[in-house]
């Protein structure tokens, strides 16, 4: 068996693949010679993250193919049910990079509570000249202790971002479109543990009513989540955090409700132009920005390795046998 793992993979992940006899290529094939390269090398599986896209053209032209991996958990860059119809094993790591998106929700929110952002862009040029007025201008700002966390999303993300919510003393609170409750685990360094039970809220109006930090960890939709009558129905001085997709919300309504002090800082990993996310967002100074970095960490990337290392592993045995 042949792999082809165009975006990447961790060093793990290959020392994994070829201890059990496959052959891996580390390439980084351009778009559009994708699929010449792996008809050309007789490649079996194909591995992408977010760069590549796997559509039906591709698909049809590959028959050769018999697995497709996605690394990470959104599968919007490949058409899955196609693949499926035509015998193809679609696998991905919809867990391994959950803490790392999590982590980064966090950082984005202190980073906006106590102006970092602002800070870290101003101070190598300010900081000698204008040290006592920046100290007072950033010294409104807040603790997340004790305010109310709300997660659009109950998936592995959204979970993962509760968990942290509670660790630091927040009130948490969720959106789902039907009500669901799941009991979370948070586990300590000397083994403890302690169970939370969540339910879940269908109710857009109260839910934006009462938080004050707001982290959307979503799937891709078709039309925004928040737009307009949702921003109006927030809480004044409220954070967001996007490290969902690009699309879920409206980025154009965000900066005027940013200009108008209905929202006090938000911050975007995603974008709904990406890679070439509009200059209004990239020039505002309430938004903390990440270039959609949220699985890209050393930890996420070795989990995500293995993970399809031991998937593909399994398919190849089953397939023997």
């Amino acid at each position: 068996m042949k792999v082809l793992a165009n975006d990447g993979i961790s060093k793990a992940g290959e020392n994994a693949l070829k201890e059990a006899g496959i052959e891996i290529l580390d390439n980084r094939v351009a778009q559009d010679h994708v699929i010449n390269f792996i008809n050309d090398n007789n490649v079996d599986v194909l591995l992408v993250r977010s760069v590549t896209k796997v559509r039906k053209e591709l698909i049809d032209a590959c028959p050769g193919l018999k697995i497709i991996g996605r690394g990470g958990i959104g599968m919007d860059n490949i058409d899955v049910e196609y693949a499926k119809s035509k015998g193809i094993k679609i696998i991905n790591t919809p867990t391994a990079s959950s803490k790392s998106v999590a982590e980064l929700v966090f950082g984005h929110f202190i980073s906006l509570a106590r102006f970092l952002h602002e800070s870290n862009r101003l101070m190598p040029l300010e900081g000698d000249t204008h040290f006592s007025a920046m100290k007072k201008s950033f010294s409104n700002a807040y603790e997340l202790s004790g305010k109310t966390l709300g997660v659009i999303g109950f998936g592995s993300i959204g979970q993962e971002v509760i968990k942290i919510g509670i660790s630091l003393g927040m009130k948490v609170t969720v959106l789902t479109r039907s009500p669901k409750t799941e009991v979370l685990t948070l586990n300590f360094f000397d083994g403890q543990s302690v169970n939370f039970e969540i339910t879940s809220t269908n109710d857009m109006d109260a839910f934006l009513k009462n938080a004050d930090f707001i982290s959307i960890n979503t799937p891709k939709t078709n039309e925004y989540i928040i737009d307009t009558p949702q921003f109006e129905k927030m809480k004044d001085g409220v954070y967001i955090v996007n490290t969902a997709r690009g699309g879920v919300i409206n980025e154009v309504t965000l900066i005027d409700f940013i200009e108008s002090g209905k929202i006090a800082g938000a911050a975007l990993d995603v974008f709904e132009n990406e890679p070439s996310p509009e200059l209004p967002l990239l020039m505002n100074p309430a938004l903390s920005l990440s270039p959609h970095v949220g699985g890209n960490t050393v930890d996420a990337q070795e989990k995500i390795g293995i993970e399809l290392a031991e998937q593909i592993i399994k398919l190849q045995k089953e397939t023997i046998r």
